[in-house]
């Protein structure tokens, strides 16, 4: 057979990944803050796309549109889920000309006087100050000279957030090259600084750092906290009783002044990790028998594509090519992105709508009550990829008669259950949380003993299974948990 070049026409389907598609992937998986600080940002980049100001009932008209209400009907067989309840739906269609209202080229926020009481620029700061800062403003009124600055700002600068030096005198020695006892001395010279306890090697020096500048470095707190710290951790005050040669009540009395008087990690409260607020999605409130699911739309500004410019494509012949060409690019990208965003929108309310049908029993007797759910399970149920389910249930939140729960918390693996149908995960988790809530302290639960207990409900999970369970709710070991006698 000869080799030759020719060409022929061949029809295929493939995915193209698009810049529009990028975006509303990108869209679908941002969380509640993050799509705000999204259209913020492209509300300033791009001159086609403008906050509608004009007409603040038509936000709360689109609100309701996107609301549903779900109420069980007749008992009907747990098996079949999508009979056991019946959807009152009101998705509305939009219409994408309200997006094209009038433009008011003579509004401006400089005509509005500011309240007397306003904050200035000027009380406002770029950075919270935390640690460093705070020991830098101390060490500023001490006489000390440029190496002492330098090897001060060396350990200053390798306290964790917890206020713990994490180098040792030998690495201050080779980085700065002072001599042991300059070091030793520059080390005390922070010890003396607030917050009390600040630069210890550990949790025990720093208590007795504490006591220390308490004037109690020779009392019973002292001695506990530095030479018998993991009795104190267990409250096991028969070895401490052993260790000091004081009685109980003495112990006690020293225990609980520790306890009360002293913070384990000094630096902690200089930390300035930012706190990240969990805002909820979408409601589901129950009303009068029935749940209604809501889409948070709070600070989410309603979208609408610039008349200006919409006038100036349409009127303007004199307009250049390059420049109509930048104006089209514009307002198709504008267009694109009021679009996806709600297509965002729905999508997070027919999942929520999807997981209230599957999960109705949680949503009315509490996470004992959770069933095993699986993404392919939703994206059958609302026809899409499992993917889309994935970034639809990610990082989003919603708030329940039960609670506020992340999305994903409502999939669940299944484990079997002798006699019954399978119990999810998270429904195992909660029964052993409320068995260890309720255990005796004088005398805990091990983690052999809550299997047993589970085995008695039919629940048959091992041992190693119910401390990985355990751990996961951050809940201590029998040992740590157990109280004097």
């Amino acid at each position: 057979m000869a080799l030759e070049l020719r060409q022929q026409l061949k029809l295929t389907q493939k995915l193209v990944m698009t810049q529009q598609l990028r975006l509303a992937i990108k869209l679908l998986q941002l969380n509640r803050l993050e799509l705000s600080d999204a259209l913020q940002t492209e509300i300033e980049q791009n001159p086609a796309l403008e906050e509608d100001f004009s007409s603040q009932e038509a936000v709360i008209e689109n609100t309701a549109s996107l609301s549903s209400t779900i109420e069980p009907t007749e008992p009907a067989p747990e098996s079949d889920v999508t009979e056991k309840f019946k959807v009152k739906e009101s998705l509305g269609e939009v219409n994408w000309e309200d997006y094209a209202n009038n433009f008011d080229s003579n509004f401006s926020f400089a005509k509005e006087t500011p309240p007397a009481d306003a904050p200035s620029q000027f009380e406002f700061i770029s950075e919270k100050p935390g640690l460093l800062a705070y020991l830098q403003w101390q060490l500023a009124h001490s006489n000390l000279d440029e190496e002492e600055w330098d090897n001060a700002r060396y350990i200053i600068g390798n306290l964790n957030r917890y206020g713990f030096l994490e180098v040792d005198i030998d690495q201050i020695m080779q980085y700065t090259g002072c001599e042991y006892d300059d070091a030793e001395y520059m080390i005390e010279v922070i010890q003396d600084l607030d917050p009390p306890g600040i630069c210890a090697r550990d949790v025990s020096e720093s208590l007795y750092l504490q006591l220390e500048r308490m004037g109690k470095k020779d009392s019973l707190a002292a001695i506990i906290v530095r030479d018998h710290l993991p009795f104190l951790e267990t409250r096991n005050f028969k070895a401490l009783s052993r260790a000091t040669g004081k009685k109980r009540p003495e112990l006690e009395r020293a225990v609980n002044f520790i306890v009360a008087e002293l913070t384990p990690y000094p630096g902690l409260p200089y930390a300035t990790d930012a706190t990240n607020y969990i805002v909820p999605d979408v409601y589901v409130k129950k009303i009068d028998g029935e749940y209604v699911i809501q889409l948070n739309d709070d600070d989410v500004p309603r979208l609408k594509l610039s008349s200006a410019y919409q006038d100036l494509l349409k009127n303007d012949k004199t307009l250049e090519k390059e420049s109509r060409q930048y104006l089209n690019s514009k307002m198709k990208n504008a267009d694109w992105f009021i679009k996806s965003l709600y297509q965002r929108q729905r999508t997070i309310f027919k999942v929520m709508e999807s997981i209230l049908r599957f999960q109705y029993d949680f949503f009315e007797r509490g996470a004992e009550h959770l069933k095993p759910l699986i993404l392919k399970d939703v994206a059958e149920d609302i026809e899409m990829h499992e993917s889309t389910v994935s970034r639809v249930t990610s990082n989003k939140y919603t708030h329940t008669p039960q609670g506020i729960y992340e999305l994903k918390y409502f999939f669940s693996t299944a484990i079997p259950k002798a006699g019954g149908e399978a119990m999810a995960a998270e429904s195992i988790k909660t029964i052993i949380r409320r068995m260890i809530n309720a255990e005796d302290k004088k005398s805990p639960l091990s983690d052999n003993a809550v299997s047993l207990k589970l085995a008695e409900s039919d629940i048959k999970i091992a041992r190693r299974t119910v401390a990985k369970y355990r751990e996961q709710l951050k809940i201590l070991p029998v040992k740590h948990r157990r109280h004097a006698k």
